[in-house]
């Protein structure tokens, strides 16, 4: 049984009181019986008259039959294979039986249930299976919804009461929220006379009080971060902006108004003798990478290293093309360092004598060394964790951190992922950029698309096409790029066409990239290694090749690479049937909108917080009852009363109950958390 529960993640008293059900039936009006209906979930109360087994026709079928009478009319209850449960229906017992109602073409087309929930009514013993509301619990192979609801019943009864309440008494009363050893008792098992609709909706107050205990323990933990990162000793950069101001006048356009605002207080960070700890975030095309920049140059000048670290080698070799191209005229030297980078930069780069280094998570491993690292810029963060931005912080003596994410991030994730951080958001494009067109195609209107495409390369314009796999798979009967790049070669053999794709080694790639660039490749075949980092302000199509395929974020990217420049772009979705109603809405919401930040909030709904972030957070304390999504409003209040709670009591130290909690929940997580 342990091991079945453990299947469940319960493995304490409290993870059993914390397991919610997910839903609930009302069996707590039992119908006569000469008024059930076949199809219909009933609950019937009565005396059981008869009981036997008898063997199914011509199969090795044992079937259990009881028939209860309540005085209006008889029914049969049948169980198969379960002939060890009929000493519990002996004749003249009373017993209330739930279950959906059908009829017996065998038996003269009577009323029958198959497999009903059952109680042998005893006395004064509780009835927990029926005759009240009954609460349903997701359950593993091998164990039953009775068998656990009666395991749960034992426990509610024996702790629930002794179920300690760490969150100081005036919290819970403000937010008029009701005790907590209550709230468990009744959403395990709720009284009657109750809205059914709120229950089954997650909307009562009792579980309104457990969601919030949930994300108070989670804001408490980023809130004691920030007041712990607030208290340590920083860096304070004050340069005279020099290299900020040769970068700007290299530029061939200005800063937006909200890059300079984003500028100005990253600047403004960095004066301040305590380590910075900001996001930026932003739409696709809105320019986080020039900020990031101008804020590493800020470190440069004052003699520090800055480094930027993306999440795969593409973009990682992608951020150093395109810095380079940025700095080399103003005397710096960046590098690139990648899983397979083991050579002599790496003592340059222990020495403090390289001064801007670019590369994957390689760069926290133990074997890189940094001089005297002054600032950490982290690219496309939820795609890490906190946990390795915590030990890219700890290679210096407490170096500024910039966060970046080219995926807008919704705000119910901002204040869990990025709780413990200041936030600047990059909220407009520069000026000259044109809406993208979205059109979605089938597959027997390429000619239309072709058409497209000749009409842009002909005007001198540059496209990419985006495929979801590198080369043709049996199994999975995808388009590949491998064959498109040669289809699209005979349909266009005057183009100038190529490939890309992640199994190339790092030279292939860039010299692809920086041909594309050029202007010297027409169309460009890819698969998702073009999804963030190439700005060609010359590209104006992006097909994408089983675009149902395609997340919505990614999608969202795909598009991002192109209408970054003053002509019309297009993108243009191509999709193969059968695909399920997730992709329809995926699909639909490219076409109705251009914004990132609505994008990702639909993106969110569909695919709920765990899917959306792609892999678990490490570092993250797991969401058991509370859905960021769904409780938005509660998440906001928690965060309030918690970052209140925190200035005004920074370790805690006068609810020490209340730490012990917050330390128990991020227990095997980040540090952070230690409290006192």
């Amino acid at each position: 049984m342990a091991v079945l529960l453990g299947r469940l993640g319960i493995k304490t008293v409290k993870d059993a009181l914390y397991y919610l059900p997910y839903r609930y039936e009302d069996r707590s009006n039992p119908v006569k019986i000469r008024d059930i209906r076949a199809g219909s979930y009933e609950t019937v109360r009565g005396t059981i008259v008869s009981s036997g087994l008898t063997l199914a026709r011509g199969r090795k079928v044992r079937i259990l039959e009881a028939v209860i009478n309540d005085g209006t009319a008889s029914l049969k209850c049948r169980w198969f294979n379960q002939g060890f449960l009929k000493k519990r229906f002996s004749e003249g017992l009373e017993a209330v039986f739930s279950g959906t109602v059908a009829r017996n073409a065998y038996s003269g087309d009577c009323l029958v249930i198959d497999n009903p929930e059952y109680e042998i009514i005893t006395g004064d013993d509780a009835c927990i299976h029926t005759q009240r509301v009954v609460p349903v619990y997701r359950v593993t192979e091998g164990l039953s919804q009775r068998q656990f609801r009666n395991i749960i019943f034992s426990i509610v009864n024996t702790y629930a009461e002794d179920v300690i309440d760490s969150i100081p008494r005036e919290i819970i009363e403000k937010n008029n929220l009701p005790a907590l050893h209550q709230s468990i008792i009744r959403l395990h098992f709720p009284e009657d006379n109750l809205h059914m609709d709120l229950f089954n909706g997650c909307s009562t107050l009792y579980h309104k009080r457990l969601f919030f205990d949930e994300l108070f323990m989670f804001e408490t933990g980023m809130a004691l971060q920030k007041k712990r990162t607030a208290r340590n000793k920083g860096i304070s950069f004050k340069s005279a902006g020099k290299m900020r101001k040769a970068l700007l006048e290299n530029l061939r356009f200005e800063l937006t108004r909200a890059q300079g605002r984003a500028v100005e207080s990253i600047i403004r960070d960095m004066r301040s003798p305590y380590p910075m700890h900001r996001l930026i975030q932003g739409d696709v095309g809105c320019g986080k990478t020039i900020v990031a920049l101008l804020a590493m140059l800020n470190a440069v000048e004052c003699g520090y290293q800055a480094v930027l670290m993306a999440p795969t080698e593409v973009l990682a070799e992608q951020h150093y093309l395109g810095v380079y191209g940025l700095i080399e005229n103003i005397g710096l030297e960046p590098v690139l360092v990648s899983g397979g980078s083991r050579d002599r930069r790496m003592d340059r780069i222990a020495s403090g004598e390289i001064k801007i280094i670019i590369g994957t998570h390689a760069l926290i491993q133990e074997g890189v060394i940094f001089g005297n690292l002054g600032l950490a810029v982290i690219d496309e963060q939820h795609k890490f964790g906190v946990m390795q931005r915590s030990l890219l912080g700890k290679k210096g003596m407490n170096p500024d951190v910039l966060v970046m994410t080219a995926t807008p991030i919704p705000r119910s994730l901002s204040l869990t992922l990025y709780g413990d951080l200041d936030c600047s958001v990059i909220d407009e494009l520069p000026p000259g950029r044109k809406p993208v067109i979205t059109k979605l195609f089938n597959s027997s209107q390429k000619d239309a698309i072709y058409s497209l495409l000749l009409g842009e390369t002909k005007r001198g314009r540059q496209s990419y096409v985006v495929y979801p796999a590198i080369e043709e798979s049996e199994k999975s009967g995808l388009k590949s790029a491998v064959q498109g790049m040669e289809a699209f070669r005979k349909i266009f053999p005057e183009f100038r066409i190529e490939l890309l794709h992640g199994r190339m080694n790092a030279g292939e790639k860039e010299d692809v990239m920086t041909s594309f660039k050029r202007g010297e490749i027409d169309i460009l075949v890819s698969t998702t290694v073009i999804e963030v980092g190439m700005d060609v302000p010359n590209a104006t199509v992006m097909l994408v090749i089983h675009a149902e395929r395609f997340g919505l974020a990614q999608l969202h990217q795909l598009r991002g690479r192109v209408g970054r420049g003053a002509d019309r772009s297009y993108c243009l979705l191509i999709v193969y049937e059968p695909y399920g109603d997730d992709a329809k809405r995926r699909l639909n919401i490219m076409i109705k909108s251009n914004d990132g930040f609505r994008i990702s909030e639909e993106d969110l709904k569909i695919r709920g917080p765990g899917e959306f972030l792609g892999t678990k957070q490490s570092g993250m304390p797991e969401l058991k009852n509370a859905d960021i999504v769904r409780d938005i409003e509660i998440l906001e209040t928690a965060r309030t009363e918690a970052f209140n709670l925190i200035d005004a009591s920074p370790g805690l130290e006068e609810y020490p109950l209340l730490g012990k909690s917050v330390e128990a929940f991020w227990k095997g997580k980040v540090d952070f958390c230690r409290t006192g």
